[in-house]
């Protein structure tokens, strides 16, 4: 096992998953130590600014690789263990932008009415309370603006590979492979599993959210930049043990599927079949069992509604069901691991 310490250049960002040659190759087992730019690149610092003026939409989500992992082959699978996501920066921006977000039309859903405003919000971060700072633009009825501390919950709106077929995507979008999945279950302590698409995977990460709430309504996050030590992992595949077909997050309570697509009920029920996919591996369990089982005990969270595809989740407490080893105990181990770091 090695520790590798990792800070890019402004040259060495990307802004895809696929078609970019790898900054490091790495081993199964190896401890990264990485920082993450926000979505907007840094540039946004203060309330009088505004996306549209500054921002190349070309150049948003930035991400911290593409890391090769030595032995991944198609078919395996790629197990990133977050052992701690802090923020970087003592502040962190957030933004309305025009025909972007769940609650304004856009291109594809037209109206007539004109664009939200632009508006950036900034917010302090406390680091001994840990807290962030929401400051209203205008006051309240009350006659002063309303500043609210908000515990800082840090999680990764990226995490992805490479996707199959020579594909390039855009660092904007979720899919399969991973990408911009936005879900605040990215949080430090969990382990992603995706599935390995090409020669050394090429996993990236980015996109650092201090605090983000379910469905990321606006688009725009408390983006900030971060601060990640993962472990990088590895499951080799075979005719019983296949790659997942969409991104599976297992943390110490729960096992989650995270499931991508427009409109947003195919990405609920990408994230259902999945789940039961998942359910059939560590018991055995019939589809049909398994679909009966997950209609009363899942819960569906919302990730995104307001990407190129949106993000459903579905989760289940693993204290309701019998005690299994996903990935022969894995995340336990790499939890031991990330103990030992400590």
């Amino acid at each position: 096992m090695s520790e590798i310490d990792f800070i890019p250049r402004p040259d060495q960002f990307v802004w895809t998953f696929g078609g970019a040659p790898p900054v490091a190759t790495v081993q199964p087992g190896d401890v990264l130590r990485l920082w993450t730019e926000d979505a907007f690149g840094g540039v946004l610092q203060r309330t009088d600014q505004r996306p549209s003026e500054l921002l190349d939409t070309r150049y948003l989500n930035p991400q911290t690789g593409p890391f090769l992992v030595a032995g991944a082959e198609p078919g395996d699978t790629l197990a990133i263990h977050l052992v701690a996501v802090e923020p970087a920066r003592d502040w962190a921006a957030s933004t309305t932008v025009p025909f972007f977000g769940g609650l304004t039309a856009t291109d594809r859903t037209a109206m007539l009415h004109p664009a939200l405003p632009e508006r950036t919000w900034i917010y302090q971060l406390d680091r001994a309370r840990r807290t962030v700072l929401f400051e209203s633009t205008y006051p309240t009825a009350g006659g002063d603006p309303l500043r609210l501390e908000l515990p800082i919950d840090p999680m990764l709106g990226t995490v992805g590979v490479a996707p199959p077929l020579r594909e390039v995507r855009s660092s904007l979008v979720p899919d399969t492979f991973g990408g911009n999945m936005d879900t605040p279950e990215m949080r430090a302590g969990v382990t992603c599993y995706l599935p390995v698409n090409v020669e050394g995977a090429l996993f990236s990460i980015g996109d650092g959210h201090y605090r983000q709430g379910e469905g990321e309504s606006c688009g725009t996050a408390v983006e900030g930049a971060m601060d990640v030590t993962l472990i990088v992992d590895l499951v080799k595949g075979g005719p019983d043990r296949p790659a997942p077909s969409w991104p599976r997050i297992e943390s110490d309570d729960h096992l989650v599927v995270v499931g991508s697509a427009r409109p947003l009920e195919d990405a609920w029920r990408a994230s259902q079949v999945g789940m039961i996919g998942w359910l059939g591996e560590l018991y055995g369990l019939d589809p049909l069992d398994g679909y009966q089982l997950l209609t009363q005990i899942s819960l569906a969270p919302l990730a995104n509604v307001v990407d190129v595809n949106y993000s459903a989740l579905t989760k289940l407490r693993k204290d309701l069901l019998p005690p299994a080893r996903a990935y022969d105990g894995l995340h336990a181990d790499l939890r031991a691991r990330a103990a030992a770091l400590r």
